[in-house]
């Protein structure tokens, strides 16, 4: 009779909840230790490596990569790209979010494939394309040599070809949320006399202000970094429509390692500054949301 209490004892003290906590915690650690290194070996070894490597011939070496005068021009270049790029796509993700999540209207499906387009599409067959329409031998490349307009292998190109691929990160943060949100504050708001200006300023872009910082963070982390539509129609040419991606590229095809890590590493304070705003934002205006 004791014997079977016991036994019942140690069954109910198995199946109990926390009666495996000693193997549970063990298996939770595993699984986290393992994730911890997988994320070393693809994420913080490779990060670690472009610092080394640049700073591999001392602090002097690694500022004196950047008094390179097309290095600069790599860097200018990237910047006047980002600062064009993103507010075009940030007024066309604020109208297309507004329109998709705000109306009903006929190929409202049609439009949000359009939207997802450049995710889909190789960067370097979006680059291809826009060869085929403003090269010298495309669609209007005759009409442009005949005006003088270059666009292939010059700065238009280069816009054409980021903007087309960051083009769907603003608008595919705000459509779904736009969409949660609802009508009702706009609805109510049209019903007190306030026109479709007033209500998108003063109701709908207050709410969704902090998803629009999100998508734009995105959308700008992307085109510093776009390397494959660009790289199609840039032309590689050194000092005018090499971008810090491109740059790269060519400093280490030419052994230039300090130099090419270097212009990495820049690119990566870029993209680790963009991380962290990113948390801030989740941290801050989703949860305030």
């Amino acid at each position: 009779m004791a014997a079977t209490q016991q036994s019942a004892a140690v069954e109910d003290s198995a199946t109990r909840p926390g009666g495996a906590s000693i193997r549970s915690s063990l298996t939770r650690w595993f699984f986290i230790g393992l994730s911890l290194l997988f994320l070393a070996a693809l994420l913080l070894a490779p990060l670690a490596t472009v610092f080394a490597t640049a700073l591999d011939k001392g602090v002097r070496a690694y500022v004196r990569s950047f008094a390179d005068p097309d290095t600069a021009a790599a860097l200018r270049l990237t910047l006047i790209t980002a600062l064009v790029v993103v507010p075009l796509n940030t007024v066309f993700g604020l109208a297309a979010s507004w329109a998709i999540a705000k109306f009903e209207f006929h190929g409202k499906s049609f439009f949000i494939t359009l939207i997802d387009l450049p995710l889909a599409v190789s960067p370097v067959i979006s680059g291809l394309i826009f060869v085929l329409l403003f090269g010298l031998h495309g669609w209007f490349g005759t009409w442009l040599q005949d005006h003088d307009i270059s666009v292939i292998f010059a700065l238009p190109g280069i816009i054409l070809a980021t903007m087309f691929v960051t083009f769907p990160y603003v608008a595919r943060e705000l459509i779904p949320l736009m969409q949660q949100l609802g009508n009702d504050e706009e609805e109510a708001a049209i019903t007190l006399g306030a026109g479709g200006w007033m209500t998108f300023f003063r109701v709908t872009l207050p709410k969704v202000r902090w998803g629009l910082v999100y998508g734009v963070i995105l959308c700008n982390a992307r085109a510093m970094g776009e390397f494959g539509a660009v790289s199609v129609v840039s032309g590689h040419i050194r000092g005018l429509t090499n971008t810090m991606p491109l740059h790269i590229e060519i400093l280490y095809n030419e052994y230039n390692f300090v130099g090419a890590f270097a212009v990495a590493s820049l690119l990566t304070l870029l993209a680790v500054l963009t991380l962290v705003v990113k948390t801030l934002v989740e941290r801050t205006g989703y949860r305030r949301r």
